[in-house]
C-alpha cells in the first residue's frame, strides 16, 4: 500500500501526505452487486486512520480535524468503507478518495463572518410588521364604554 496524497486545498495549501504505515485496511465480504463472486471475494474496504496520533497533520490542522469529523469518530480513528463497486482495487482507491475529501473539508479554516447592516428596505418592513400586529390586537381589545 502507498502512501496516500491529499491534493491542496484551504487548511494545506501544499495538500497532505498520510503515511501508509498510519493507514489499517480491513476486508470484508460486500453486500450488493458482483453475483456469485461477492460470498467469495472480500471487495468491503474498511479504511481507519488514527487523527491524534498522526504525523501528517499540523497541531492546528489536527484541532481543526478532530472537532469537524467529531461525529465520525470512534475515540480519535475515523472510519472509511467502500463497497460500490465489485472490484476490492476499486473500492480501496474509493475510500481513500472519501477519505481525503473528508479530510480536506474538515481542515478548511472557518470562513470569517462579515457584520453587515440591515438595508432600509427590511427595517421599513419589520417596522410596517410591528404595526400592523400592534393594530391586530387593538382591535381584538373590549371595546372601550365612552
Amino acid at each position: 500500500m502507498d502512501d496516500m496524497h491529499v491534493p491542496p486545498g484551504p487548511g494545506a495549501p501544499r495538500g497532505l501526505r498520510i503515511p501508509a504505515a498510519e493507514l489499517t485496511e480491513q476486508f470484508s465480504h460486500a453486500s450488493g452487486p458482483g453475483g456469485q463472486g461477492v460470498n467469495t471475494a472480500d471487495s468491503r474496504v474498511q479504511l481507519r486512520w488514527d487523527l491524534a496520533t498522526t504525523t501528517a497533520l499540523t497541531p492546528a490542522q489536527r484541532e481543526r480535524a478532530l472537532t469537524a469529523l467529531a461525529p465520525r469518530l470512534v475515540g480519535s480513528v475515523l472510519t472509511v468503507a467502500a463497497a460500490e463497486n465489485r472490484s476490492q482495487r476499486r473500492n480501496r482507491a474509493a475510500a481513500r478518495e472519501r477519505l481525503a475529501a473528508l479530510l480536506r473539508e474538515a481542515i478548511a479554516p472557518p470562513v470569517p463572518r462579515r457584520a453587515t447592516k440591515p438595508t432600509r428596505g427590511s427595517q421599513r418592513r419589520r417596522l410596517e410588521g410591528k404595526r400592523q400586529r400592534s393594530l391586530t390586537k387593538q382591535q381584538r381589545r373590549r371595546p372601550s364604554g365612552d
